[in-house]
């Protein structure tokens, strides 16, 4: 049920607020409530809401990434960052 009212509010959000809602905010909330239903769906043995919730996990996730406005580029160069940094960390 959780699940089930955080999608209602999110997609509440979004329709009443139009262009001016915090489109990360309302990705990673249903984001959020996909993991719930993917959940319930699991302990359900649906296979129908499992499949259509990752779905919806993977929606979510690429909707979050483009909402933050990082572009691939960033994304690499970040990438890169923490890659020098571990190996500076255990080469010492």
């Amino acid at each position: 049920m959780l699940g089930v009212m955080m999608r209602i509010s999110s997609f509440f959000l979004v329709s009443w607020m139009g262009s001016e809602s915090p489109l990360l905010l309302v990705w990673a909330f249903n984001t959020a409530d996909a993991v719930l239903l993917s959940w319930c769906s699991i302990l359900k043995k649906d296979s129908a809401y499992i499949l259509l919730n990752v779905f919806w996990i993977v929606v979510g996730i690429v909707g979050m990434f483009r909402a933050s406005h990082f572009s691939f580029t960033d994304f690499k160069s970040a990438g890169l960052h923490l890659l020098m940094q571990t190996l500076a960390l255990f080469s010492s």
